[in-house]
């Protein structure tokens, strides 16, 4: 019969369904995954001469529940249990699964990178591969992660359908943003977006947001992803270099991703309380509407940073706020905000405060200022393609110095 057309896409869109109707019914996630995975190999081989199955979740749930009634059959120790599954029916997808396998690789027991890693092999369906090549780390450390992260939940006795706690929704909703920020602003290697990362973080979030549509917090999350990755289109230039925001050609912006994140705000900020990720949206909406840079908002936005920072407090919130108080009170005020925070150990070694103030002191005509924090910051990034541009900043403001004519 040939190819087929999309099964890649259609497998990986299955395999997070059929894993967790897997878990769900006979436990053992190490187990139910390696038996998920015989049915995606199996459906991947059998497809293309038999053609796509009228239900493919189901025909993968029967395959992978026959896998794991055969590893049973081999446990000598659960001979009971095997007895058990057999006349018990095929389990079934159900609407909550997702929902209950992102909470299950979310676990408070795990640590950030696990939760992570373990997040986009078993909802976001990448292989271990392709999470090396996202994250840029040896495939051997991928899966070494994985392995201890499915250890860790074992050894917890975690239970799959536990329940959906404010904590555990928290730490959901942290990954995605982790994930969808690593995809948007690579922190290292030569591409500055990794689009792979990006698009999963949004098809992972917006389906948390169908099954929670009351919870405010996920709603922001998804609105600001949406008016994030807007602009990904004009954010490099052919040769990857970056261009900043202020000099984007709005018009390459997704006028249909800036909508319908401008309509989550709108709705979810009338309609819940008010959480970090809502006020990070509402900023980026408000950026999103300036037809041009000139026309940007800036008191409303340095207004929602304030907000932002009595909620959720953090050194980047307040270098952001910094920028907006500059773009508000001139340049000036800036740099002496930003003096005031010098000692803050995150903000002394991160790139962004060497650039910022370089942009300050631009702003000011500091011009060997600027140049010199410019320098600073192409060195402490380990973005390729902010290094770049910083070193651009750098040498442009080199050559103005030397010109008489200023």
């Amino acid at each position: 019969m040939g190819a087929v057309t999309g099964l890649p896409d259609l497998l990986r869109e299955c395999a997070p369904q059929v894993l967790a109707a897997v878990v769900r019914r006979y436990g053992d996630f190490d187990a139910a995954e390696d038996a998920v995975q015989e049915a995606l190999i199996a459906a991947a081989e059998q497809w293309p001469r038999t053609g796509v199955p009228a239900q493919p979740r189901n025909w993968l749930i029967t395959v992978a529940g026959r896998r794991r009634v055969e590893q049973l059959r081999n446990e000598t120790a659960r001979r009971r249990r095997e007895e058990a599954v057999r006349n018990d029916p095929e389990p079934d997808v159900r609407g909550d699964d997702e929902l209950a396998l992102l909470l299950l690789c979310c676990h408070p027991a795990l640590s950030v990178p696990a939760q992570v890693t373990l997040t986009l092999r078993a909802v976001g369906g990448l292989t271990t591969a392709e999470i090396a090549r996202a994250l840029l780390l040896p495939e051997t450390t991928v899966g070494q992660r994985i392995s201890r992260a499915k250890q860790r939940i074992r050894d917890t006795g975690t239970r799959f359908d536990g329940p959906a706690t404010d904590e555990r929704l928290t730490a959901v909703r942290h990954v995605l943003y982790l994930i969808f920020n690593e995809g948007y602003t690579a922190s290292s290697g030569d591409c500055l977006n990794r689009v792979e990362l990006t698009r999963e973080a949004i098809r992972l979030t917006r389906q948390l947001h169908r099954r929670l549509p009351g919870d405010g917090e996920v709603a922001g999350l998804l609105a600001l992803m949406l008016l994030t990755d807007a602009r990904r289109p004009s954010r490099t230039r052919s040769d990857g270099t970056l261009v900043p925001l202020a000099d984007q050609d709005r018009g390459r912006w997704d006028a249909a991703a800036i909508a319908e994140g401008g309509a989550l705000i709108t709705h979810s900020l009338a309609h819940a309380p008010i959480g970090p990720f809502q006020l990070q949206a509402a900023i980026a909406a408000v950026h999103d509407e300036a037809a041009r840079a000139t026309d940007t908002d800036w008191p409303q936005i340095l207004a929602l940073y304030g907000m932002l920072h009595a909620l959720a407090p953090s050194p980047m919130v307040t270098l952001n706020r910094i920028v907006a108080r500059a773009m508000v009170d001139g340049p000036e005020a800036g740099l002496a905000a930003l003096d005031e925070v010098a000692a803050d150990p995150v903000l002394a070694r991160h790139h962004r405060t060497a650039a910022v103030r370089a942009h300050l002191l631009e702003l000011a005509g500091d011009r060997a200022g600027a140049r010199e924090h410019y320098a600073r910051a192409a060195r402490l990034t380990l973005s390729r393609p902010e290094q770049l541009y910083l070193q651009s900043r750098a040498a442009r403001r080199l050559d103005e110095s030397a010109d008489p004519a200023g």
